[in-house]
């Protein structure tokens, strides 16, 4: 089968007419009150299933969705997904299986005629889906003839729908997985440099092996946050009562000697907006970085390292984004993240950057700036989004590669 110039198979070399087709898709959309609050998860599979139903593929849709720990939970069911699918797709009735393997879905699978497409139950709702069991494996193998894994935000893990199918039937990625491997591999594997990046955050402890990484690929890093007020106090700052991870203030002194090591320029505030209380329309000002008062909390970047940050992105031609720059969920905290957000999307529509920003806190906080639309791309993935960040093979793209 082909591989495109990543090294990873796609659909281009899958003969599906007349195939049923295991499309391993992400489902795991939020929801209040029995409604979808956010459906991109469910846009973006639509062109991979529209192609494959298009070329005469008998899809069958397997996903998860919550953590019901290998037990039937009813709140988790996806049967509520299907009208949402059935709008996405543009298509016609989508079939639900209450099951993922067994009787049910082999009775729904069976009923299928090319461009067809069905819905499998919760993969979850087994326990042998986390334990990529190989009995579990199988029972899902034998309800198709070809596999498709278009759900890179679940590529991070190793289960038997992500990498045991991969390794049991003929598979391939599909096009929103190909997409995402294809803008992450222009942003930090074949890059055009200079590259920047900007991570942010509240703290540090989830993001020290990203770090690190990233300061021996990019050229400059840009940090912000909570973050980057542990960063400022291993250098001897005094940040006040701004949240701190004072008891990794030792490998954040590490981070900042990995960037002198391998010629990243770290980008740390020079000012701050401050303020004694952390609440909407809290009393704030801006002061240099070295004199925030002992009672005053950091909670945004102050004007100075704005600029700094958007001479940065002028001189780039990469930029990867995680993380808000400071308190974005409440006014006027938000206002660094939001000015280098329309500064960077500014670049990206003049074709002077290609912009790749992840994680949910930084998507929320570029569509409350207005510019989501107008950056490169843009990652739903979450952990696996990170987990790239942090330069870690994934399990779920590797099944993928050629041998």
């Amino acid at each position: 089968m082909a591989a495109d110039g990543h090294g990873f198979r796609t659909i281009d070399g899958l003969e599906v007419d007349g195939k049923r087709v295991l499309v391993r898709v992400d489902l795991n959309v939020p929801m209040e009150d029995g409604a979808i609050t956010d459906a991109s998860r469910i846009d973006g599979i639509a062109p991979t299933v529209n192609e494959l139903a298009g070329r005469g593929a008998k899809v069958i849709l397997i996903s998860h969705f919550g953590r019901p720990k290998g037990k039937r939970v009813e709140a988790m069911s996806l049967a509520p997904l299907i009208e949402p699918l059935e709008r996405a797709l543009k298509c016609g009735r989508i079939a639900f299986a209450a099951d993922c393997i067994g009787d049910e879905a082999r009775r729904i699978v069976e009923t299928l005629e090319p461009g067809e497409i069905a819905l499998l139950e919760n993969l979850r709702f087994h326990a042998g889906e986390e334990a990529n069991d190989p009995a579990f494996v199988q029972a899902l193998a034998e309800l198709g003839e070809l596999y498709v894994n278009d759900a890179f935000a679940a590529a991070h893990r190793g289960h038997a729908s992500i990498v045991g199918l991969a390794r049991r039937l003929p598979a391939a990625a599909g096009r929103l997985m190909e997409r995402e491997l294809d803008a992450l591999a222009r942003a930090l594997e074949q890059p055009e440099r200079p590259v920047t990046a900007i991570v942010g955050g509240a703290k540090i402890s989830t993001k020290l092996k990203l770090l690190g990484n990233l300061a021996a690929k990019v050229d400059f890093l840009v940090i912000g946050g909570g973050m980057a007020n542990t960063l400022l106090a291993a250098g001897g700052v005094d940040v006040g009562r701004s949240l701190c991870d004072r008891e990794l203030l030792e490998p954040a002194r590490g981070i900042i000697e990995r960037a002198k090591r391998t010629a990243c320029a770290l980008l740390l505030p020079v000012d701050a907006v401050i303020a004694r209380d952390f609440k909407r329309g809290a009393a704030s000002e801006t002061v240099l970085i070295d004199a925030v008062p002992a009672d005053a909390m950091i909670l945004d970047l102050g004007p100075r390292t704005v600029r700094g940050i958007r001479h940065r992105l002028e001189a780039s031609k990469t930029l990867v984004w995680n993380g808000p720059l400071g308190a974005f969920e409440i006014p006027p905290f938000d206002a660094a993240t939001a000015e280098v957000a329309r500064e960077a999307a500014r670049l990206t529509r003049e074709g002077a950057l290609l912009s790749v920003a992840g994680g949910g806190d930084t998507l929320a906080a570029l569509a409350q700036a207005g510019v989501a639309a107008d950056f490169s791309y843009l990652s739903s993935a979450g952990g696996a989004f990170l987990e790239w960040l942090e330069g870690r093979a994934l399990p779920g793209v590797e099944a993928l590669r050629e041998p």
